[in-house]
């Protein structure tokens, strides 16, 4: 076999996971080849480093205070979105109201009313938005004490 075709195979052969007959030609192969032989030497060196590593024991304080940021941001996350929703349907529904004569005037074509419309929602999500990114940088500002 040439070794484009062992090479591929080397790792499964390392880890027992071959087919017999691939076995023994992979051996075959590996008895000839110096190149390939100093590959899997070099694959059987990783393995036992790999195996030989353990992750790091974390204290439960760390773990407790990753636990906390994590509730926290989702619990922060979920009150921005519901902040968000209720400021759109209260912003909506004064928009709403506002226009509501201007909406039921019959001598206003629809294309008119449908313009203005969308034109007031996009404006008050734009305008939600808007403050919302900036409350979130004010907090986050890390040149707020700088003089411009």
């Amino acid at each position: 076999m040439k070794c484009e075709e062992i090479k591929p195979h080397l790792m499964a052969y390392l880890d027992g996971e071959i087919e017999q007959e691939k076995k023994g030609e992979i051996e075959k192969h590996l008895s000839e080849c110096e190149s390939c032989r100093k590959e899997y030497q070099s694959f059987v060196k990783l393995k036992e480093v790999t195996n030989k590593m353990r992750f790091a024991d974390l204290s439960d304080e760390l773990w407790a205070g990753y636990w906390k940021r994590i509730y926290r941001r989702i619990e922060r996350g979920t009150g921005w979105i519901l902040l968000s929703i209720g400021a759109i349907i209260l912003l909506s529904f004064g928009v709403y109201q506002f226009f509501k004569e201007f909406l039921l005037d019959p001598y206003v074509s629809l294309i008119v009313k449908v313009g203005v419309s969308i034109f007031a929602l996009g404006a008050i999500i734009l305008l939600v938005s808007i403050i919302r990114e900036r409350l979130f940088l004010f907090k986050t500002e890390r040149y707020g004490e700088v003089e411009k």
